[in-house]
């Protein structure tokens, strides 16, 4: 067979000149492989298949007991996966909660938030709570009464929450800890107080949580909430029946128990969470056990809350509206 001169001269190409050939030229605007479409079990997952898999996966992890608790109970997954979807929802279709003064609120550290309480029932503490977890994500750990730990569920479920005693040793570790601690003086008196009276503050204890303030030197964030005094108006109180069932009051409202479980349906008011300028509480370190400036810190709290209570109740229209 005879191969041509040109064919001589293709077959014997320089390796230096075949590399050149071989290897990309610089020129030119480079070129991003296509990259490949994952498997099927490496993609994320979405919509209902991604709901049923963080569902199966959070099942999983709970039968195992691969989640964590504090020394208080606290469980974190179990409030975000569990406790606080319902709530959300109540905050954002029902009640219709407007928050102002989020940025009062410090982004990390501890401090303690005083509340006003009212409403008959406290879903105010549990509006709030959802406010500082959805414009801070924080949590917030609310200070709850006895009667709260001694009911059965719903202790159960205030631990898991986050909440615990309302008492010093408990609010000073949590707040050395750097944590959000919610505090409601007014206790049962100004949750149980009557719809005559909405929005009087009443008597703010003895001052303890400006001690565990003073004492863990963390500031106080005054918390002002419209539009919980409407859910439930109470127009009487059977005393006997509460003793009876050891509450603190036994509510009548225009609904409850005239309309049996269905009076205990919270109507559908406008809500205004305000979080006021954090108070220092470092000039005062020296005085935490100081009566004089505990009750007089305490009064300042007390009288800030009124006061932006009462220019909130200015500015808004019908209660139900907005």
């Amino acid at each position: 067979m005879k191969v041509t001169r040109v064919q001589q001269q293709a077959q014997v190409i320089p390796l230096d000149r075949a590399e050149r050939q071989r290897k990309p030229t610089q020129e030119g605007p480079p070129v991003e492989p296509t990259p490949l479409r994952p498997p099927p079990s490496e993609e994320p997952a979405t919509g209902l298949r991604g709901v049923v898999a963080d569902a199966l996966g959070f099942a999983r992890r709970r039968l195992s007991g691969d989640y964590t608790v504090d020394q208080f109970g606290f469980d974190p997954e179990l409030t975000d996966a569990v406790l606080l979807p319902p709530l959300r929802a109540v905050y954002r279709k029902w009640f219709r909660v407007e928050v102002t003064g989020a940025e009062n609120l410090p982004a990390s550290g501890g401090a303690l938030v005083v509340s006003n309480h009212s409403g008959t029932l406290p879903w105010d503490a549990l509006m709030t709570a959802v406010a500082v977890k959805d414009n801070r994500d924080r949590y917030l750990r609310m200070l709850g009464a006895d009667l709260v730990f001694q009911t059965p569920l719903l202790g159960a479920l205030a631990r898991k929450s986050g909440q615990t005693l309302a008492c010093n040793p408990d609010a000073e570790h949590l707040l050395r800890s750097g944590e959000l601690v919610g505090v409601w003086p007014e206790g049962f008196k100004g949750v149980g107080k009557p719809f005559a009276d909405r929005y009087k503050l009443q008597r703010f204890g003895r001052g303890g949580f400006v001690s565990a303030a003073l004492r863990t030197g963390v500031p106080i964030v005054p918390c002002s909430i419209v539009g919980a005094e409407e859910i439930y108006p109470k127009i009487a109180d059977l005393k006997p029946l509460a003793r009876l069932l050891g509450l603190p009051y036994f509510p009548i409202t225009p609904f409850f128990p005239l309309l049996g479980p269905l009076g205990l349906v919270p109507l559908p008011s406008k809500w205004h969470i305000h979080f006021g300028p954090p108070v220092s509480t470092e000039e005062h370190a020296a005085a935490e056990d100081d009566p004089a400036v505990v009750f007089a810190l305490t009064d300042q709290i007390r009288e800030t809350i009124q006061q932006t209570l009462y220019r909130m109740l200015n500015q808004r229209g019908n209660p139900f509206l907005g």
